[in-house]
């Protein structure tokens, strides 16, 4: 007899997600003979929020949510010998590690084996001296917050394959929170490039959680998917051969088609070929769905090629402050005297800032383009209309000079303007690049 599928939840899509949609997932999981939980909470800039989190306070910088993620599960999981792997580490994974030590010490729980891994941040001389060569004199300008390398599963393996009942992680790749367990549970090579590229894809599928059940899928009239108010997070059934199943929560809304996981499918992917990530370059230019019941979709035909030799990394870097003014017109001519409004802020600031000026409601969910489309576009005769002007700047002075000047179009005009909002903020940019395995090792040790 082969060895069983491993069956592996999600139960969080990024940092601010839904939190009261685990319990659906970790209830299905004991039900079914489960074995891994994973949680997604990162993203770049979320990764850059939590290092100055952690500047500020050395025991913070982990998944703020972290908390009220695991309180439902952490019991269940620890009674059912269900795994939990996260990247909730952020910026900071051994303070997450001790806070969950924490966590279960105030449920009663006994206290689980928790691993860290490290690696990811990039802060030895030899790292920097390779960045610097490879960006240029620019980088030395930079006024940086966090430099990180997307580590991958090898090491979340070892720790799972050592006894780790939770592995906390920092920056790792999206879909290396599932293709860690698969390697672990099935005992793969880490060459085994065509059952890393299905198992890559399977966490693929699972990383943004509720995308794939039919939460960013669903169009009114279009696209119509049920119990939006109640969406099921993912779970994933792997296979020995690679080949896999996606399905959902018992008992929750949305649903799992075969329209809801291409969607996902081509998520974020530029080639579907060549899908980079550190563990394998993944194939999915031959897949194939089949749906085997009810929200459930069998995934074949996937593959694999050699990975890369090279990891990507973010550098993210104060980007000087971002100022947003907003103003309300309703009634007679609303879009034209909001068009007035932004008209005679732009000459009122003239060249000091490139604003980007937005109609709410009329023209406003494309990028920045100099103002041209909005220039260009025809009056709807829109009768509520938000006007928003935005300005990014180094210095915080002259980029108050948008909330300034939005402010006193309350009694400056035009007519009728109100509920004025404005706030300014520190911008966070970022570039990406890439560097050589060797120089940016990854570890991983358990947290007593």
């Amino acid at each position: 007899m082969g060895i069983p599928s491993l069956k592996i939840g999600c139960a969080s899509g990024f940092s601010g997600d839904r939190t009261d949609g685990v319990l659906p997932v970790v209830n299905t999981l004991v039900q079914t003979g489960g074995q891994a939980l994973i949680f997604e909470t990162l993203a770049e800039r979320t990764l850059a929020l939590s290092q100055l989190a952690k500047n500020q306070n050395p025991e913070l910088g982990y998944e703020p949510l972290l908390v009220e993620l695991l309180r439902p599960a952490l019991g269940q999981c620890l009674q059912h010998g269900i795994k939990i792997i996260s990247n909730f580490g952020a910026a900071n994974p051994p303070a997450a590690a001790k806070r969950i030590l924490l966590l279960a010490k105030e449920l009663g729980l006994r206290a689980p084996r928790v691993a860290v891994l490290s690696g990811d941040q990039l802060t030895q001389p030899e790292q920097l001296d390779f960045l610097r060569q490879r960006i240029g004199p620019d980088f030395e300008a930079l006024d940086i917050v966090s430099i990180n390398a997307y580590q991958g599963a090898a090491e979340i393996a070892e720790a799972l394959l050592a006894g780790a009942e939770i592995v906390v992680a920092g920056r790792v790749a999206d879909p290396s929170l599932v293709a860690g367990p698969a390697l672990a549970h099935f005992g793969w090579q880490p060459n085994d490039w065509h059952r890393l590229g299905c198992a890559t894809i399977a966490g693929h599928l699972l990383e943004c959680g509720t995308q794939v059940t039919g939460g960013y899928f669903a169009v009114p009239g279009f696209k119509e998917v049920p119990g939006m108010e109640n969406l099921g997070f993912p779970i994933a059934e792997i296979e020995e051969s690679g080949i896999f199943t996606i399905g959902k929560a018992a008992n929750t809304g949305g649903m799992v088609t075969e329209r809801t996981v291409k969607e996902q499918l081509l998520y974020e992917v530029h080639n579907p070929e060549a899908y980079l990530t550190p563990d394998v370059t993944a194939d999915i230019s031959r897949v194939s769905l089949t749906p085997i019941a009810r929200d459930r979709i069998r995934v074949d035909h996937i593959t694999g090629h050699v990975r890369p030799d090279e990891l990507k990394v973010n550098i993210c870097y104060h980007g000087g402050w971002l100022a947003e003014a907003e103003i309300s017109y309703a009634g007679v001519q609303a879009e034209a005297r909001a068009r007035l409004a932004a008209d005679t802020v732009q000459k009122r600031i003239g060249n000091q800032l490139n604003l980007r000026v937005d109609l709410i409601g009329s023209c406003s969910i494309f990028a920045d383009d100099g103002g041209y489309l909005l220039r260009q576009s025809r009056p709807n005769q829109s009768r509520d209309v938000r006007l928003r002007i935005a300005a990014a700047h180094r210095h915080k002075p002259t980029a108050e000079l948008v909330l300034r000047e939005v402010t006193a179009l309350y009694t400056c005009g035009p007519a009728g303007g109100g509920g004025v909002r404005t706030s300014i903020r520190p911008r966070l940019n970022s570039i990406s690049d890439l560097i050589p395995r060797a120089l940016a090792p990854a570890s991983w040790s358990f947290m007593e």
